[in-house]
């Protein structure tokens, strides 16, 4: 029996001109959470339209547990469950009605399947009469995912789910895919929040229909090749700008209220990054080496693209 639960090679679509997926391949195991990080327009969304049935490859092909995503979609869609990124629910029925029509399509049990989605739907449950469209983003999150899990996938597709959604609901849906991948589900799911990477088991990192790295997060970490630092100013964007005239310098980058400064030798360090600023009359700054995180190798790969 095959470990692989998605598989997907030379990967194709276009729109008109605008090229969505650029031939790209990557395989998901069973039983993992799998991250496909990328920001609007990467092609995360086409890619799961595809493996969900709904769109046609132009070229490639793609399984889904040993199924053809062509010519098996008709019983593809009774293993997978998806989560599309807008809400897709009937904003009209109660989030009771929605349950219930979602369990009628595929002639699911509630009762029988209730344990996948009872740490979920006990949250919504007090809202049962309440009409979907009247409820939070967070709660009309927990409810779309129930609908989505009430028959019992194998494999569940999310097309990112917590956006727009607070930090804290944020959070909690995370630890109920957890809870998820521990019962066996292999779950796929496409983010532009790059600190979701570290919660996946492995990730595929995506810009312009194409994937630029993939691997667990650690091991993406460790590829990049860079001593790397973060300068912390009152005068930020005058720093900036003048931090990518050093020599020695591979990229400056914003990061919240810092500077992330990755340099292109072993040479550079911070002696020689706080004497440039010095002899540029910039005296007050932080200035510390630091490890990089997912965005920074994201950033770091985007580059390389681009240059080639």
């Amino acid at each position: 029996m095959s470990d692989i639960s998605v598989y997907g090679e030379g990967l194709v679509k276009n729109y008109g001109k605008t090229e969505a997926l650029r031939g790209i391949s990557f395989l998901v195991n069973k039983g993992e959470i799998f991250g496909f990080i990328g920001p609007d327009g990467a092609g995360k969304t086409t890619l799961f339209r595809i493996l969900t049935t709904l769109l046609l490859p132009d070229a490639g092909h793609a399984t889904v547990e040993g199924f053809h995503v062509v010519k098996d979609f008709r019983h593809l869609r009774t293993i997978l469950g998806y989560m599309p990124g807008r809400f897709s629910l009937y904003q009209d029925l109660t989030v009771e009605e929605n349950l219930k029509f979602f369990a009628g399509i595929f002639k699911a049990d509630i009762s029988e399947n209730y344990y996948l989605i009872k740490d979920i739907y006990d949250q919504i449950a007090p809202f049962a009469k309440r009409r979907a469209g009247k409820l939070s983003g967070g709660m009309k999150q927990k409810l779309a995912l129930s609908c989505a899990l009430i028959h019992k996938p194998e494999v569940l597709i999310l097309d990112e789910p917590t956006t727009g959604v607070d930090a804290v609901s944020r959070r909690e849906f995370w630890e109920m895919l957890i809870r998820l991948k521990n019962q066996g589900i292999t779950i796929l799911v496409a983010t532009p929040y790059m600190d979701e990477a570290i919660l996946c088991d492995r990730v595929a990192l995506m810009q312009h229909g194409n994937i630029m790295a993939s691997g667990t997060p650690d091991q993406i970490i460790a590829s990049y090749p860079h001593r790397l630092f973060s300068i912390k100013s009152d005068q930020t964007l005058e720093l900036l700008s003048l931090i990518r005239q050093m020599t020695g310098i591979h990229s400056a980058e914003m990061f919240g209220g810092n500077i992330h400064v990755s340099a292109s030798n072993a040479l550079t360090g911070i002696k020689e990054i706080e004497d440039f600023l010095r002899s540029h009359d910039f005296r007050h700054f932080e200035l510390e080496e630091i490890s990089p995180g997912i965005e920074d190798c994201f950033i770091d790969f985007m580059k390389m693209n681009q240059a080639s």
